[in-house]
């Protein structure tokens, strides 16, 4: 069970669970009972031996910490890789993984952001909807709310990606990193877009 809960977090780098979907997870694909309580110490396992570490969600507007669903990654990539056998290299999921890292390396206290917001449907009824920050990131008393994004091809892919720091109504600053190794520049927006090669090696980025 705790190789079976390791694989499924290495699976899902960057994506949001908690012990009773895996608890489920178990019980519809392997025909298996394991308690949620029993999970939850099994990755507290995984935590306090440095192999993951989670991260929190965090209202951004309601500035309070969601007790579940959370996020896991991993110290190190490379294991999380041998793990799969070099299988599911989605770049995505890796490249969130590895600026994870850089901001816990560089001491910031790093959360998932969740922002809510209001806005008309289909038939004009207005609908409550959570929008994902990637990164909320605190040292001190400084803040900086980062997304990652492995490409900004299309202007509506920008405004895709710069929708959740749009509605965040403060004046912390707010990154972009993507993959492509460029020359930053600022959104019209606002919003800083940086290539991960310089984000990493700079470390005033």
């Amino acid at each position: 069970v705790l190789e079976d809960v390791l694989n499924i977090v290495s699976s899902s780098v960057g994506s949001l669970t908690n012990p009773n979907k895996l608890s489920n997870s178990f019980k519809s694909i392997k025909n298996l009972n394991v308690a949620p309580n029993t999970i939850k110490q099994y990755l507290e396992y995984c935590v306090d031996s440095f192999l993951i570490q989670k991260a929190n969600r965090y209202d951004v507007k309601g500035k309070k910490y969601i007790d579940t669903p959370l996020k896991y990654y991993f110290t190190d990539i490379g294991l999380r890789n041998v793990r799969l056998g070099f299988r599911q290299q989605e770049e995505s999921h890796i490249m969130e993984n590895i600026i994870y890292n850089e901001l816990i390396n560089r001491g910031y206290q790093v959360d998932v952001g969740m922002v809510s917001i209001s806005e008309k449907n289909e038939n004009e009824n207005y609908v409550r909807k959570q929008l994902e920050v990637d990164f909320v990131c605190n040292l001190g008393n400084k803040r900086y709310y980062v997304q990652s994004a492995l490409n900004l091809e299309t202007r509506e892919k920008t405004i895709q990606e710069e929708r959740p720091l749009m509605n965040i109504n403060d004046n912390f600053k707010k990154i972009i990193v993507v993959k492509d190794n460029m020359k930053h520049w600022i959104t019209e927006e606002g919003i800083l877009v940086i290539g991960i090669q310089e984000f990493l090696l700079d470390k005033n980025s």
